[in-house]
């Protein structure tokens, strides 16, 4: 298994084998986000600020500025808050060609404790008009939404995994800007979960199988914009709508859900996050742990809501 930031650095590499318009600013994370194959072979592409994400982003929109396509990345909790100002400000409201690529999501950073844990990187970046939100769960996924990241005009942000992911798809897979995919039906409740939490979901799924519980899981990969057309399917067809994610229960996946059922005016939505609170220190697996979201959590949740 490998991480889909591991993956986002080849599909890099590779579209910037074939155009030489992209290029990468790096903020002293080529190892974490696999840019060294990229650094060696195009090294007047790219451009290395240091631990410095807010001149990487002013740097990337200049560069943008002039017709580049511009990959810019560091950890999620960085990227999403002290670049915040250039990103709002240099790179959406010009609606300029710069992906912003947040890596270490969520609370995969464990021991580095609440100051390196993004639990609102999503609900920040929603609130940014222009901008486009794709988060992949799985390695083959990360390739190719980074390549739909490169290949279309304007700003993205991307959410990758600091862990290894279990592979879900094979490489014919089709993903799309707004889409989705139905991973298992189900008819009691409708899972819509993103990264990490797809996995879980899944094995939450079949677990409670045992049980008589029927689930359908969604792997909602596109959190802006959403998959409505998925979201008006699961309001019809179970009798539940539950997101699962490692971020605030306020303003990401759940909060993009709610806000479209009320638009219906009829549906039910539970939202299973992180809940409203700060990170703590730990291992991975203690964090899901504590916040119900390891797969133990997730069933138990389920049998509460069912």
């Amino acid at each position: 298994m490998i991480s889909t930031r591991i993956t986002y650095g080849n599909a890099v590499y590779d579209m910037a084998r074939k155009n030489p318009n992209i290029f990468v600013v790096d903020a002293d994370c080529i190892s974490p986000l696999n840019y060294q194959k990229f650094a060696d072979e195009f090294p007047g592409r790219f451009i290395e600020v240091g631990i410095a994400e807010q001149n990487m982003v002013s740097v990337a929109a200049g560069l943008a500025s002039c017709g580049n396509t511009v990959f810019v990345g560091s950890f999620a909790v960085f990227v999403s808050m002290r670049a915040l100002d250039q990103v709002r400000n240099q790179v959406c409201y010009n609606n300029f060609d710069v992906k912003v690529v947040g890596t270490h999501s969520g609370i995969e950073t464990g021991y580095d404790g609440a100051t390196h844990e993004a639990t609102e990187d999503m609900a920040i970046f929603r609130a940014i008009p222009n901008i486009r939100i794709l988060v992949p769960s799985t390695p083959i996924m990360s390739y190719k939404l980074t390549c739909i990241a490169g290949e279309t005009y304007g700003p993205f942000y991307l959410r990758l995994t600091k862990q290894p992911s279990p592979e879900l798809y094979d490489e014919s897979e089709e993903f799309c800007i707004g889409g989705s995919k139905v991973l298992l039906e189900g008819s009691d409740i409708t899972l819509m979960a993103c990264g990490r939490m797809v996995h879980h979901c899944l094995e939450a799924a079949e677990r409670i199988k045992e049980d008589g519980i029927s689930v359908r899981v969604v792997d909602m990969y596109s959190i802006k914009p959403i998959d409505t057309i998925a979201i008006e399917k699961a309001v019809s067809d179970t009798k539940n709508i539950m997101t699962v994610e490692d971020h605030n229960i306020i303003g990401g996946l759940g909060g993009a859900v709610c806000e479209y059922v009320a638009k219906l005016g009829r549906g039910k939505v539970i939202t299973h996050g992180i809940n409203d609170v700060f990170g703590r220190s730990g291992s991975c697996d203690d964090l899901f742990e504590l916040h119900s979201l390891n797969v133990d959590g997730i069933v138990n949740r389920i049998k509460n809501i069912i």
